[in-house]
């Protein structure tokens, strides 16, 4: 259990430095540059992930709290409220991610094509929209989370460290699982559906291009990595997110949590948000160029 929480432990260090970079990388682009619309989404994902490893448990957040003096119960209902708000934005934000590179990569024949010259404000109304339901969605998770009392008798659900789910009847309990797992459940299928579609779009132009032999396949080059490294993310998303989901489903249904399961289930859901940031960093030629020009400047000091 010691060496499982090491991991889980730099599992996080981690994928936090990592998304404080990106998210640093991003808001000088945006700010001070000519961004890509998907620059835009990036960002975002990356705040939301870097809140995702704040809130998580037993770490960052929860003992800033504990040395600020703030009572148990507060601490656990908003760090497991933002936490729960998070999570269903990185949902949210990956299933757009995935669907404005479809749009972005459409033919100008298709039925997309009359999209891409509004993504940036559909873009705009589509955060407002997640936030906005998201922040409403896991507002009932306040009524049934509070701090642990070590009181066997109240049948309380530890989920972290100050926090266990309170009884519920299983009405409630089903009702709770049946909205979440729809609303879920149809991301999952609209990235499936983008990324077929996608994964489509490329195999006709490796075709045309062999057929060709022309010198559009440079030129295309840039979108067909990016839609590569978009498709690998959402196919790593969705078996983390199936794994996630088959571990807390039936652990709230038969309402029992084992220490060992919960670190790993812990695990499963940093696993994405770490991963992310560096296939970002490592697959963006921009990122690229100024991680070498960072290393310069360090030589030059040192």
């Amino acid at each position: 259990m010691f060496s499982l929480n090491n991991v889980l432990y730099f599992q996080v260090g981690l994928g936090t430095l990592a998304n404080i970079f990106l998210l640093f990388f991003y808001t000088i682009i945006i700010l001070c540059h000519r961004s890509k619309p998907m620059d835009l989404i990036s960002c975002q994902l990356t705040f939301v992930h870097i809140m995702m490893f704040l809130t998580g448990g037993d770490i960052w957040l929860t003992d800033l709290f504990e040395s600020l003096n703030i009572e148990n119960n507060f601490k656990c209902k908003a760090t497991f409220y933002i936490n729960r708000v998070m999570r269903g934005l990185s949902i949210c934000i990956t299933c757009l991610l995935s669907v404005f590179q479809a749009v972005t990569i459409s033919p100008n024949t298709s039925l997309l094509a009359k999209f891409k010259h509004k993504l940036k404000k559909y873009m705009i109304f589509s955060f407002f929209y997640f936030w906005s339901f998201n922040l409403s969605f896991s507002s009932n998770r306040i009524f049934y989370v509070g701090a642990y009392t070590n009181m066997s008798e109240t049948n309380q659900l530890k989920v972290t460290k100050y926090c266990s789910l309170f009884p519920m009847n299983y009405i409630i309990r089903g009702l709770i699982l049946t909205m979440t797992t729809s609303r879920d459940v149809f991301l999952v299928g609209v990235m499936l559906t983008t990324s077929a579609y996608m994964v489509i779009i490329l195999f006709r132009h490796q075709r045309q291009c062999k057929h060709l032999h022309s010198n559009s396949h440079l030129r295309a080059s840039p979108e067909k990595r990016a839609t590569q490294i978009i498709l690998l993310l959402v196919f790593f998303f969705v078996v983390m997110y199936w794994v996630d989901f088959i571990i807390s489903s039936s652990s709230v249904l038969l309402w029992m949590y084992d220490p060992v399961i919960l670190t790993v289930q812990k695990f499963v859901v940093n696993a994405y948000p770490t991963i992310t940031p560096l296939i970002q960093i490592s697959s963006d030629n921009r990122m690229i160029i100024t991680l070498k020009n960072m290393q310069k400047i360090c030589r030059q000091i040192f």
